[in-house]
């Protein structure tokens, strides 16, 4: 049992949150909630000691181990995948090498009787008591096994670290957790690099493997899943709810309503007690009970509404100019990179207002294949843009392409028009940069923020043919809601690539699976997608068991 007591966050004059109190007991799986800049992942990095709070204190076990993902870090350069994620067994291994030495030391010494031999005895002693105390664990297997879940190969095992992307070093790292086994495990947006392969070895694995999990992530599906507790962050406060993301949603609803109510009843009172202050505060009989309501008000706590929820603006795209029949049509489209070949053959279709999902693992080609339809890239076979399309094309570089001397709101008010300029504002603060935020230069924003800032551009473009990938990967719940709605009331064709299931649930009609080189259309949403994999994935093992 983990316990976090008064727990109180201040910097630059302003509180993050103020004596929040909860305990985190052993099969707990807690989807940590709260709008951005609410302390989320402050909170994670304290219950960590990672960070030091202003005031309060987390209590655990003195053996409890507690492992934090953080959403940013950086591997050794100088290991191995393999010898890198054998980085979880460090501590056993440095005890197994200390006994060894002790043991060689007591075999060379002669003084038998003196203190300091039966001092080193004791120290022998106990270190093996603890070590062999340890659950045997055939170490290299394990470590097989969890690299293998997160989609690496074999091959992959002898590479240096240093050859991977920042997504793969994630995986690396999210590996040495899940090898230590922990009491606890916090990740901070764990899914954000990973594809639906892999989050769905994720979750089984913490459902049935980890002793106690907290989790922020933006992943809807992932988070109803793999939690039975959400913890909510609004205003400072906590609110604690034993019940999964899903469940919580309609309770929160139903409390912003009570709150609601009770509000609007108190500023009903407060009026009243004032209205009567007014008109008698001159009358002498009335003294009394003028003071008495002048105090009453003095004292009054007054009720607070949370923070609304801004899921409920309906961003439209302007009206698509009509393409032709075929936006895209791919004949046998190849691509190798000197003898490594990414896909080949592919061949495909997209009618207009068609919307399709590129799905499969990372590396499979999916955002390679999208380069070579923006013509970004050379490809063999033929691939065709129709007559009049106009492509809205989103990937992680275009923040890249702001003009960072413009503020947030000039970038917008630039491509704006219409009925839509008189929403600038709300549409701003749906993306979290209201208040002030919107009038930050594009050069002072993180990357995550350019990225925000990057899609509320593409979305007020005149486009009949979008194109996103991966573009929730900055998004918190709210604001995918937001960008959902659009999407499903775009009247273009949309080719999405994209991870995260519940995002695409509702939005595509058929789904482009990568993998083994080769480019598979599926028919139908992504949810008869995974139901069709799964049993394909059954029938694989049936066959490798023969």
């Amino acid at each position: 049992m983990i316990s976090v007591d008064g727990l109180t966050v201040e910097f630059g004059g302003t509180t993050l949150f103020k004596d929040i109190s909860f305990v985190i007991n052993e099969k707990d799986r807690i989807a940590l909630m709260g709008k951005n800049g609410a302390g989320k992942s402050t909170l994670l990095k304290i219950i960590a000691g990672v960070r030091t709070a202003s005031n309060g204190r987390v209590s655990a076990p003195k053996d409890a181990v507690i492992a934090y993902l953080p959403q940013h870090l950086m591997t050794e350069n100088n290991r191995t995948v393999f010898e890198e994620a054998s980085q979880a067994f460090a501590s056993i291994f440095e005890m197994e090498r200390e006994i060894e030495a002790l043991n060689q030391e007591m075999s060379s010494r002669t003084d038998y009787e003196s203190e300091s031999y039966y001092e080193l005895i004791e120290k022998v002693s106990t270190l093996s008591e603890k070590f062999y105390s340890i659950e045997e664990i055939n170490y290299d297997g394990e470590v097989e096994k969890i690299l293998l879940g997160l989609g690496f190969t074999r091959d992959d095992f002898n590479r240096q670290t240093s050859e991977f992307s920042g997504g793969w070093r994630m995986r690396i790292e999210l590996a040495k957790i899940l090898l230590q086994k922990p009491d606890l495990i916090l990740l901070d947006e764990p899914t954000n690099h990973l594809d639906i392969e892999s989050i769905q070895w994720l979750e089984e694995f913490l459902m049935t493997s980890a002793k106690a999990v907290m989790v922020i992530s933006h992943d809807r599906a992932f988070v109803d899943n793999i939690t039975n507790r959400t913890v909510e962050l609004s205003m400072g406060r906590i609110y604690d709810y034993k019940v999964n993301y899903s469940t919580y949603l309609q309770l929160r609803k139903e409390r912003r309503e009570q709150q609601q109510k009770a509000y609007e009843d108190q500023q009903k009172m407060i009026a009243d007690n004032r209205q009567f202050i007014e008109r008698f505060k001159g009358t002498y009989s009335k003294t009394t009970q003028v003071q008495s309501r002048v105090r009453m008000l003095e004292k009054l706590d007054l009720v607070e509404v949370d923070e609304e929820d801004t899921s409920a603006l309906r961003l439209k795209f302007p009206p698509s100019p009509r393409s032709g029949n075929y936006p895209v049509i791919a004949e046998d489209v190849t691509k190798k990179y000197d003898d490594h070949i990414v896909f080949a053959n592919a061949s495909f279709t997209l009618a207009r207002g068609e919307r399709v999902a590129f799905v499969g693992k990372n590396g499979e080609g999916k955002s390679t294949l999208v380069k070579c339809i923006m013509k970004e890239i050379e490809h063999e076979g033929k691939l065709s843009v129709g007559h009049n399309t106009m492509i809205g094309y989103f990937a992680q570089n275009q923040a890249s392409l702001l003009d960072e001397e413009l503020t947030v709101f000039q970038t917008i008010d630039e491509v704006a028009v219409g009925d839509i300029r008189t929403k600038i504002k709300d549409i701003l603060g749906a993306f979290m940069f209201g208040g002030d935020n919107s009038d930050k230069k594009v050069k002072v924003l993180s990357g995550g923020e350019r990225t925000r800032l990057a899609m509320i551009k593409l979305l007020l473009e005149p486009v009949n043919l979008l194109i996103l990938d991966e573009p929730t990967n900055h998004l918190d719940l709210k604001t995918k809601d937001v960008l959902k709605s659009a999407l499903q009331d775009f009247d273009g064709t949309m080719i999405l690539v994209s991870h995260d299931r519940d995002f695409l649930d509702g939005l595509v009609d058929k789904v482009y699976e990568f993998g083994n080189k080769q480019v598979k259309e599926h028919l139908g949403d992504v949810r008869s997608f995974l139901q069709k994999k799964k049993m394909e994935n059954l029938r694989e093992l049936e066959k490798s068991a023969r």
